[in-house]
Parts: structure tokens; sequence; C-alpha cells
């Protein structure tokens, strides 16, 4: 009973909160980022772990992936989405720049296997074409800012593959990513019979 009280107490919240509230609690991509690369960390070290025994994944990159759509949502919020759009998929742009020049080169990442070189090929790898030609204005827009997030997820899937072979420092230290700040508890209002 207990469960189910706490349960209709939680959707009560949420769906208490308005749409505005719901949208400021929609990070930017950057501190997404972070957000999962941090998370990654953490996933790491526990399966280092001698505890761990392979009980659940850390090499993941869906997060980014989930980072990408939330700018675009930010951006489509904006008075100007299009050119918010475009700057989105110039910062991942930028973003998978630096992550590129941090991998090491295949042959110096003989721990993590062929994956790695794989995928590392991938994330340097160039587009066959254009993939959003001959779109309207708005869907090239969002069609850049999609191709962009995977591009830069393959990069950090390289990231990912490196660090857990050992080969690379963590993105904190490389200085592509910074150390998110704690999330505070928000208080609970009292409540008054």
């Amino acid at each position: 009973m207990r469960a189910v009280l706490a349960y209709a107490f939680c959707a009560g919240a949420a769906l208490a909160q308005t749409p505005v509230e719901r949208l400021e609690t929609l990070p930017d991509f950057a501190s997404c980022k972070d957000g999962e690369i941090a998370q990654f960390e953490r996933d790491l070290a526990r399966a280092r772990s001698t505890s761990y025994q392979g009980l659940a994944p850390h090499l993941d990159v869906r997060g980014i992936d989930v980072c990408g759509v939330g700018g675009i949502i930010l951006c489509d919020r904006t008075e100007a989405p299009l050119p918010c759009q475009h700057m989105l998929a110039d910062k991942q742009e930028a973003l998978r720049g630096q992550i590129l020049q941090t991998l090491p080169a295949p042959e110096a990442a003989a721990s993590t296997g062929g994956l790695y070189g794989a995928v590392w090929a991938l994330a340097k790898g160039s587009s066959a074409g254009d993939d959003c030609a001959g779109a309207t204005p708005v869907m090239q827009a969002w069609c850049e800012a999609r191709e962009a997030t995977r591009r830069v997820e393959m990069a950090v899937l390289a990231y990912q593959l490196a660090r857990e072979g050992g080969d690379m420092a963590s993105a904190f230290e490389l200085g592509w990513a910074q150390v998110p700040a704690p999330v505070r508890p928000k208080a609970r209002e009292a409540h008054t019979p």
C-alpha cells in the first residue's frame, strides 16, 4: 500500500509541474554530456572493482543521443530555433574534434582489441555525402544537429573503449568534459493538515 501511495504522490508531483517548469529542468547539451561522462566514469570504476562481475554494462553512448535531442528541444523553444540548431551542430563538431585529438591510435591501444580500431575509424571517418541535402531549411537544421550528435556518439564510444582498456586519461583530465556540480535535492514542501 505504501508503494502505491508513494508512486501516486510522485506521479502527482510530476503532473503538477507546468510545461515551463519541465523545460527548465532540461539541461543544455554540454551539461548533459558532462553528466553522461561522469556516469561512465562511475560505472567504469564499478566495473573495475572486484565485486562487479559484469553486473551492468558501462559502455553506452545512448545518453549522448538524449543530450543531442535535448539540445534540439531547447533550440526549438528559442526565438531563433534554426540558428540555434546550427550553433548546436557546430558545438558538437568542435567537441568531436577535441575528443578525436585525445584518442590514441589503434596501434597504441592494443588492450582494447579490434573493436576500438573499427570504432576509431568510424569516429575519424568522413561522410559519404550531405545527409541533409534537399531538405527544407527547418529539416536541414534539425538534420545537421542530429548528424552531429551521431558523430559525437561515435567519438565518445571510441573514448569509452580506450578508457576501458586503460589507454587514456579521463575526459575531465583531458579537458573536454567538466566535472558536473552535485545536484542539490529539492526541499520538500511542508504538508500541514
